[in-house]
């Protein structure tokens, strides 16, 4: 409706809208999670849990509200039909802008149960959003480098007790755990600078799936593989909100959660053995997802409907 305006106006509008929307939810979201956290008692999070669910799935569809507002931007979606709100899910995706955020929220909200993501710890002192994503149980992860490990082996292993923590609470609401598994947005020094073999894509970290798999594996329904492409060239957030993203791809398929077998050869040490299995997953699944972006990204782009 607004797609006529000047780019920087239409960003302000847009920057405007999506502040608005955050000052509202945000503290009704708090006042609800502080009831939880006075009351930690499993009956009490049964019934707050799913309220700070709707709560978050209605943020997120004011977001979707000042988007379609704003943005002309063509939506080419695939494979999201089918999906189960009420099932967990592991889903993993391709990182290239924090935009990726906002898409896939767009894409999924009320489709399946709200993303929760894994943040760097930093990230928690972010006004207004990190007592949100506090609220919303995100966990929040120190990834220290291995040169600081070495320093300070007692760090060792805290991110993944964290994971576990966090895997267990989710083990009680239907949740998506969502696993951006490069670690870290895509750029071309990153990706020369690690020597990656894939052409759009950072060498995959398993870590995060194999934590996943091992908390609450049998409460994964399916795995949700996302790919996301930007045929003019990934965003930063300010293009984003000035309307300048003419054109997203975002394609998605189901698949079997990735189990250990019993008759494994390393299945007498079942975590090495999902490890193993994680890690050689993730690789397939990374082989797969450079070799479709690039049918994606050398495709010519569709007539504007």
């Amino acid at each position: 409706m607004l797609h006529f305006l000047p780019s920087p106006l239409k960003g302000l509008i847009a920057s405007t809208l999506m502040l608005l929307n955050i000052l509202f939810w945000v503290p009704v979201l708090l006042l609800v999670a502080m009831v939880k956290l006075l009351l930690p008692f499993r009956r009490v999070r049964l019934i707050i849990d799913p309220l700070l669910l709707r709560i978050a799935e209605a943020w997120i569809a004011g977001n979707s509200g000042w988007m379609r507002l704003t943005q002309a931007m063509q939506w080419d979606v695939s494979g999201i039909d089918g999906l189960n709100p009420r099932q967990w899910y592991l889903v993993v995706c391709n990182h290239q802008s924090w935009v990726d955020i906002l898409v896939l929220q767009h894409v999924l909200n009320r489709r399946i149960p709200l993303l929760k993501f894994f943040l760097k710890q930093q990230l928690i002192w972010v006004p207004i959003m990190g007592l949100a994503w506090w609220a919303l149980e995100f966990p929040f992860m120190r990834r220290h480098t291995e040169a600081y490990l070495q320093k300070h082996p007692e760090e060792r292993g805290k991110d993944a007790a964290t994971t576990r923590a966090a895997c267990e609470k989710y083990a009680l609401v239907p949740t998506s755990v969502m696993n951006f598994v490069e670690g870290t947005r895509f750029t071309l020094a990153k990706q020369q600078r690690q020597q990656s073999p894939y052409r759009h894509l950072l060498k995959p970290k398993a870590g995060g799936v194999s934590l996943a798999l091992q908390a609450m594996g049998e409460k994964f329904g399916a795995v949700l593989d996302i790919t996301i492409a930007y045929p003019d060239g990934a965003p930063n957030f300010w293009q984003f909100l000035q309307g300048r993203v003419p054109r997203v791809i975002v394609q998605a398929r189901t698949l079997a959660v990735p189990r250990v077998s019993a008759d494994d050869d390393a299945a007498s040490d079942p975590s090495q053995a999902l490890r193993t299995l994680s890690q050689d997953w993730v690789n397939q699944l990374w082989a797969d997802k450079d070799a479709l972006l690039n049918k994606l990204l050398d495709k010519p782009a569709a007539p504007a409907k």
